[in-house]
């Protein structure tokens, strides 16, 4: 399946006036739908039921997003009455798509699997209740942040590990959580490239763990001024970290998909790592221009 026809497939049960023209939904999650569909397609007892098991997962993922979108009570009161029905509207655009997951998986029959992405969707909210607490105490690290936020990716797609057979559901956990772990330090490298939403960006958390006692200092006094954190994350090369971070850990993928042993399988799974390989060809290319 392209990721163009994950999209349309997706967005006939996504679609809705109000929620189209009054906020903004997150991100569409391409890279994960596309190794759970391709895995799937590899497995006698789901082969015939991928479309529908990768449209429902794509719907309770961006139901997750969407209401991780929701700013807190206080946020909202700050940009006044349109903010607030914004805020609201996330919510309830959250609980459509989930609302949309639940019709359909009823409509099949597929009442275990609606068991156990709903155990799935206990899991991650338990996980972001640490992690949130955890950011607000300041009690992170760099690692940390990066080995949650991959759990947190990862969490849906785990539940499909009890469906499939052999060698590849015993590799699955391990594949998706990397696979999770290169998205987000891709994403992580977009954010400090585009200077936006630093304030909790991975490289905030390496510099509070691994720089100066000043520096840490005013960091913690100044998260929000993003000129400070745009010095500080040049100061200690974040971008070149995060890159090497991302080589590392798209080489441990590489490696686990090579445990397949299936030729046909590699093969389609290549073009989903084009983005982490593209990524870090770039970096290297820019580094050796500037010692050029």
């Amino acid at each position: 399946m392209s990721r163009t026809r994950i999209d349309q497939l997706a967005s006939k049960y996504m679609n809705h006036d109000m929620i189209t023209l009054h906020t903004e939904l997150p991100e569409f999650p391409k890279g994960r739908i596309s190794l759970l569909y391709t895995l799937l397609s590899h497995q006698p007892l789901t082969a015939s039921h991928k479309d529908l098991l990768s449209v429902v997962t794509t719907l309770v993922q961006m139901g997750l997003d969407t209401h991780d979108m929701v700013e807190n009570a206080s946020g909202a009161a700050e940009v006044g009455t349109q903010g607030m029905r914004t805020q609201q509207l996330r919510v309830l655009a959250g609980d459509y798509f989930s609302s949309r997951f639940y019709h359909l998986l009823s409509q099949a029959g597929q009442i275990e699997t609606i068991r156990r992405l709903s155990e799935a969707v206990c899991d991650i909210n338990r996980l972001k209740m640490s992690f949130y607490s955890k950011l607000n105490q300041m009690k992170l690290n760099a690692e940390e942040y990066l080995h949650i936020g991959a759990e947190l990716r990862s969490g849906l797609f785990l539940s499909f590990t009890s469906i499939m057979n052999g060698l590849h559901a015993k590799l699955w956990p391990d594949i998706v959580n990397r696979f999770s772990r290169c998205e987000l330090l891709l994403q992580e490298i977009g954010r400090v490239e585009r200077t936006s939403s630093l304030a909790d960006s991975w490289g905030v958390w390496h510099i509070l763990q691994e720089g100066s006692e000043e520096d840490r200092r005013l960091l913690a006094d100044g998260k929000e001024d993003t000129g400070l954190l745009k010095s500080l994350l040049l100061k200690y090369e974040v971008v070149d970290k995060l890159g090497a971070l991302l080589r590392q850990s798209t080489s441990q993928l590489q490696t686990l998909i090579q445990r397949l042993q299936s030729d046909k399988l590699m093969k389609e799974l290549q073009p989903l790592l084009e983005p982490f390989l593209n990524a870090t060809g770039q970096q290297r290319a820019t580094a050796l221009k500037e010692l050029g």
